[in-house]
């Protein structure tokens, strides 16, 4: 050798080989999502570390993952997110749809494709593994998600056993036995979980860039506004278009709710089979309905209102969930994209003489809004607040702020 070097001994060539084979070791999982069927996916615990069980679903939206997160109707489910960077913009104290942030009993889990990044956004106030510890959501990050969406796309909605245990440790067995077991969303009430249990007001109007959000004053009509789980962008709109909000529990009476003396009555998204809801809620909106006044509803408060005027719901399946769903208004016929979270839907064939459908889903024909002929009552599947989502449906509210004053 001309410049002196030595021949690496053959001790020495080993050395460096086994260097580099730990260098390449795969890491060792610390997160698991069992599915009903038996599949066991791996990957890396982030979120609150221990267990949880629910429904797995996908959302398609790129942006709002923690509107998402927070909204009521995602109780009881595991959400993935099909967009693999979640998290880079952080988390803040404004970006919040739940109205009950005490309640535990919202969405159980989070499934995302790659790491959490360091937040960077002027907006963010905390690392979203810190938000999801703190709100007590199990995550689990690694995880092929187009392939999940793929599975549950063909194969449906089922329910998961999702796991983030730092050492590392799974009893596969008992974590598919577990996730078999978990009873269907079929005649699941969960909007008693997640809606309040008190009257409450409501005055806090939408956002405004550099400003946040402001208060509402001057006030023409009175919405009462029936909660099964509803979300804060929705009472911001109709605070904002001039309205006095009266929140109320989906439990709360026909007599209660009319004492209020509203000039329109509100029935709102939430989570879980209408169905099971609609045996407690469904008396108390035919005597709503019956009262004359205005009523709109969103999304479960859809379903709910349909099973009133004498309809019928089924489970979807795949369902809804995402920020870019076209439906056409046939009151319109304008299609706009939309913001969707529903595993439910009305059946349209079981529409009852003097209901007519106003809005389709044109991904797969689904009911996505009615109307009562000769009665100023309609509603939507979709969510026309949006947030996260486009504000295509904004226009729905100011439809039902014309109907109160007319």
């Amino acid at each position: 050798m001309s410049l002196g070097t030595e021949l690496p001994t053959s001790s020495h060539t080993a050395a460096q080989a086994a260097t580099r084979a730990a260098a390449w070791e795969e890491p060792t999982p610390t997160a698991a999502l069992v599915l009903a069927d038996g599949t066991v996916l791996y990957g890396f615990g982030c979120g609150a570390i221990g267990e949880a069980e629910g429904e797995v679903c996908f959302n398609t939206a790129i942006t709002g993952y923690q509107e998402i997160l927070t909204d009521p109707s995602y109780a009881g489910q595991i959400i993935t997110f099909t967009f693999p960077h979640i998290g880079n913009v952080g988390s803040n104290d404004e970006d919040m749809e739940s109205l009950n942030l005490a309640s535990a009993n919202g969405v159980r889990g989070c499934v995302l494709k790659a790491d959490i990044t360091e937040p960077a956004n002027y907006r963010a106030g905390q690392h979203l593994d810190h938000w999801l510890k703190a709100r007590g959501i199990v995550g689990i990050c690694g995880i092929d998600t187009r392939a999940l969406t793929t599975k549950i796309r063909e194969g449906g909605m089922q329910n998961a056993v999702i796991v983030n245990s730092p050492s590392g440790t799974f009893s596969e067995s008992e974590l598919q036995a577990r996730a078999a077991a978990l009873p269907p969303m079929e005649g699941v009430d969960l909007a008693k979980d997640v809606g309040t249990t008190q009257s409450q007001p409501w005055d806090e109007t939408p956002w405004v860039w550099d400003k946040g959000y402001g208060q509402q004053i001057n006030t023409d009509l009175h919405v009462v506004a029936v909660d099964y789980g509803v979300k804060r962008n929705i009472l911001r709109l109709l605070s904002g278009l001039g309205c006095k909000v009266t929140v109320v529990p989906g439990t709360a009476t026909a007599q209660d709710i009319l004492a209020h003396k509203p000039d329109g009555i509100f029935l709102s998204n939430g989570p879980g089979d209408p169905a099971a809801t609609g045996e407690y809620a469904v008396p108390i909106i035919k005597a709503l309905i019956d009262s004359g006044l205005p009523i709109f509803g969103i999304c479960l408060g859809h379903q709910i209102l349909a099973l009133a005027l004498g309809a019928k719901t089924k489970k979807m399946h795949q369902g809804h969930h995402g920020a870019n769903h076209p439906v056409v208004d046939h009151t319109t016929d304008k299609v706009e994209i939309t913001s969707m979270n529903h595993g439910f839907a009305v059946d349209e064939a079981t529409l009852p003489e003097g209901i007519e459908q106003t809005h389709k889903s044109l991904f797969d024909g689904s009911n996505c809004g009615l109307q009562v002929k000769g009665k100023p009552i309609f509603s939507v599947q979709h969510h026309p607040e949006a947030s996260p989502g486009p504000q295509d449906s904004h226009y729905l509210f100011q439809r039902f702020v014309d109907l109160m004053k007319a």
